[in-house]
């Protein structure tokens, strides 16, 4: 597996790594024995980079359980608070999270959104500069903000990563965010590369989603909406063809066109769904199908 560095002077990283929102169950019910397989598997498979969250329901205990068996020495291992960001809160959920995890301390340990109406982004960004300095995480890192979010946080404590959402759907970052981490030095770990499934190439215009999978409830999965992501998915899929790999290797190594893009976290259900994320990172796209692509894109829904 290809690694690259984690933002200026950070530690290498596999370009691709595990999301375990899946894991979880916020996409439908996983087996706890298939998700540590697929925790397993990934790691075997050369994914170092392992990204959870408080907010991940079951994701972290399940994590803490795959992780026996010395795999918790092969890999870089990522969580986030996700509610409460005061100090007190920030400190009971790293807490929980270790608890969960099974670890002492995470490599990555980031804020989840961008709540500073609520709590003051200053003592947010002080808390977790202590935890780093109490050895709880080595590095920090913030997820979901956008360049003028980040500028300041990263003026009350500067910190490692940024975690955006990117993909050929969703490309805000391009234009402000991605920039500023490359000035910054901030590494970036994107999530959401196959917009949640809109990009795999697996689902036709009347599939229902059950209702314990998140998506029976979001726009994007419903209607005449969805009817048109399927639609510029077909148009994918050839380009897949021609270049010879799937629609889900295409969108990640879309997304890892970007210098600034230093690792891609896929989530997974499954070991043959890890299986077929891998081969992604040795894809190199053409200046000709990168244009082919802009032009298809160009065409995408507007939310």
């Amino acid at each position: 597996m290809k690694t690259r560095e984690l933002g200026r002077q950070g530690p290498e990283v596999s370009v691709i790594g595990l999301g375990a929102w899946p894991i979880g169950g916020g996409m439908g019910v996983v087996d706890a024995a298939v998700a540590i397989s697929t925790v397993r598997s990934a790691i075997d498979a050369g994914i170092t980079l392992l990204d959870t969250a408080q907010a991940y329901r079951t994701s972290e205990s399940t994590l803490g359980r795959a992780l026996g068996d010395g795999y918790r020495d092969r890999c870089f291992l990522a969580t986030k608070v996700s509610s409460d960001y005061s100090p007190t809160g920030i400190r009971t959920a790293m807490d929980n999270s270790l608890r969960a995890l099974g670890v002492d301390h995470v490599d990555l340990y980031q804020v989840h959104s961008w709540r500073a109406d609520v709590y003051p982004i200053e003592s947010t960004m002080e808390t977790m500069a202590r935890l780093q300095e109490e050895g709880k995480t080595r590095f920090i890192g913030v997820s979901n903000f956008n360049a003028e979010q980040m500028s300041q946080a990263y003026g009350v404590a500067p910190f490692h990563s940024s975690q955006p959402r990117y993909n050929m759907i969703d490309r805000h970052i391009e234009p402000t965010d991605l920039p500023f981490c490359e000035q910054r030095g901030i590494g970036n770990l994107v999530h959401s590369p196959l917009a949640k499934g809109l990009l795999t190439g697996k689902y036709r215009a009347d599939h229902v989603f059950p209702d314990e999978d998140e998506r029976s409830g979001f726009p994007r999965f419903q209607g005449k909406q969805f009817a048109a992501y399927m639609q510029l998915g077909d148009r994918l899929r050839e380009v897949a063809h021609d270049v010879g790999c799937t629609m889900v290797q295409l969108a990640i190594a879309w997304c890892l066109r970007q210098p600034a893009v230093n690792c891609v976290l896929v989530g997974a259900k499954s070991p043959s769904q890890v299986a077929d994320y891998v081969p992604a990172a040795d894809i190199e796209l053409s200046a000709d199908e990168l244009a082919r692509l802009d032009q298809i894109l160009a065409g995408a829904p507007v939310d």
